[in-house]
């Protein structure tokens, strides 16, 4: 490992200004929950693509991310001071069996506290091999990282919360990915690299002084306010906050035809933010059973699934936490389950008034009615016969044009608009601000990375880039990003390459 209180040779300039300002709890935690284990050399690293806005809302040093100093810092080359580099253990349900896992090619830098105060990780994703690697090469392909670099912005720029990408850098080395690939690294910046998984792997470590420093740690990270409780509060009402981060993630999800692919347990952060853009995609069509990854034989994590998976992972945290439940601080299992049960109850609700809530925006509803959920309903049943591309029809819907299919179901919404008594314009102002014209369209975000991968070409990726960074208000000039691909792009299916 490269010590952190010396210089290395194009490392991350230490700012006058203590930019670089790393508070790294997680790794004073007991030692069965990590490796320390620094990044592997990489033979020659260069930056692709950096994320100037990004590094200058965490505070660090103007120069972090340029020239020799992005390429050091993107691939891992040089440790910035005060950082401490561990993989983390966790475990994980993976299309519903259990499987004790951890940071296979990955290396957390430490916790960064921003000029906000905020608290994120630094994580080298493609770092190499670590203890929780089970005979893989620890390596990544530069077309996964360019991936979730672009769906972290995208997903930001829509505002759903998420990992996001400092960059990425290529290596310098050739991997072996279904052939010959580019080897490269991402510096992804989270909330957290907490998951449910974490916590299943505390769990089964039958060590509840271990299980307890975790919470302990998890609250202070993201609900301070519960840290003065004793134990079994702490623990449902950090449960309860879980559950609720929980269903307003995955309503945003469904918002915007958002398909996660993997939602295994180990790819679900207890802060509520997407982690881990995989298998992932965008709707085209209207279709509540899609899947995306090739994996996903069975449809477990497709488009209409993800709140029940949601509520079901939700299960296996409340399982791993049963342990410190027992609001009489006794341990009796029978009581911790039924703290348990009365937390995860409230997800279904939850997670429907949020989605409701969403809805509502979209169709430019101000006011609450009854019938508005099967006005909402109705709609997506619609445009399932009528294979309606989900961003386009809504984006059609607040810009005044009724799209093909809908000519039944558009006077019911027109009479609900009616009601409001708002002005038109109002009401398609805000129907625009709640419905992206530009997301991540998937034969676009593929043409980018076969651009970047085979030929080294960037300029589509950068202008794919570009345009998810606007998604409500594109210019002129973007606007071809809106549209829909051609039919040939049926039954797209996306391979899990992060």
């Amino acid at each position: 490992m490269t010590r952190t209180d010396e210089p290395v040779p194009g490392s991350p300039p230490a700012a006058a200004n203590g930019a670089w300002r790393f508070d790294n709890r997680y790794a004073r935690l007991p030692a069965v929950l990590f490796e320390r284990r620094a990044p592997e050399p990489f033979p020659e690293p260069r930056a692709v693509v950096t994320n100037a806005p990004l590094a200058r809302e965490l505070g660090l040093p103007d120069d972090a991310l340029d020239g020799a100093h992005a390429a050091a810092l993107l691939a891992g080359a040089a440790i910035p001071p005060g950082a401490e580099p561990i993989a983390q253990a966790y475990a994980g349900h993976q299309y519903g069996h259990f499987t004790m896992l951890g940071d296979g090619r990955a290396v957390v830098a430490g916790e960064l506290v921003t000029p906000s105060g905020a608290r994120v990780d630094l994580q080298w994703k493609g770092a190499g091999r670590t203890r929780y690697s089970r005979g893989g090469d620890g390596r990544a392909a530069l077309g996964p990282m360019l991936r979730e670099h672009l769906l972290g912005e995208a997903m930001h720029a829509i505002g759903i919360p998420t990992t996001r990408s400092l960059g990425v850098a290529t290596t310098g080395e050739t991997i072996l990915r279904d052939g010959p690939k580019r080897g490269a690294v991402l510096l992804r910046v989270a909330a957290s690299h907490l998951r449910v998984g974490t916590f299943q792997f505390a769990a089964g470590l039958d060590d509840e002084a271990v299980l307890r420093a975790l919470l302990d740690h998890a609250v202070e990270r993201h609900d301070p306010e519960l840290a003065p409780l004793a134990t079994p509060a702490k623990a449902a009402a950090f449960l309860r906050a879980v559950v609720a981060r929980q269903a307003a993630l995955v309503a945003k999800w469904q918002l915007v035809g958002f398909v996660h692919g993997v939602m295994n347990t180990d790819n679900m952060a207890v802060s509520g933010e997407t982690i881990d853009y995989g298998p992932c995609a965008f709707l085209d069509a209207y279709d509540s059973g899609t899947t995306f990854s090739s994996i996903d034989r069975f449809g477990r994590y497709a488009y209409g699934s993800q709140p029940g998976i949601a509520q079901w992972n939700l299960a296996r945290f409340a399982e791993a936490l049963v342990p410190l439940l027992d609001p009489e601080g006794r341990g009796d299992e029978e009581r911790a389950v039924a703290v348990a049960n009365d937390a995860l109850a409230a997800f279904p609700a939850a997670f429907r008034a949020h989605w409701l809530r969403g809805m509502r925006a979209k169709l430019g509803l101000r006011d609450e009615e009854d019938g508005d959920d099967a006005l909402a309903r109705d709609l997506l049943a619609a445009m399932q016969v009528a294979k309606s591309d989900f961003t386009a029809t809504f984006r059609a819907l607040a810009e005044g044009r009724t799209p093909a299919g809908l000519d039944e179901w558009t006077p019911r919404w027109h009479a609900r608009l009616a009601r409001e008594a708002r002005p038109a314009d109002d009401a398609r102002a805000a129907m625009r601000a709640a419905n992206p014209a530009i997301i991540p369209r998937n034969h676009r975000v593929e043409a980018a990375l076969a651009a970047a991968e085979r030929e080294g070409d960037l300029a589509p990726f950068e202008a794919l880039l570009a345009a998810v960074r606007r998604p409500f208000d594109p210019p002129a000039e973007l606007a071809h990003f809106a549209e829909p691909p051609s039919p040939e792009w049926c039954g797209y299916r996306t391979f899990c390459g992060t």
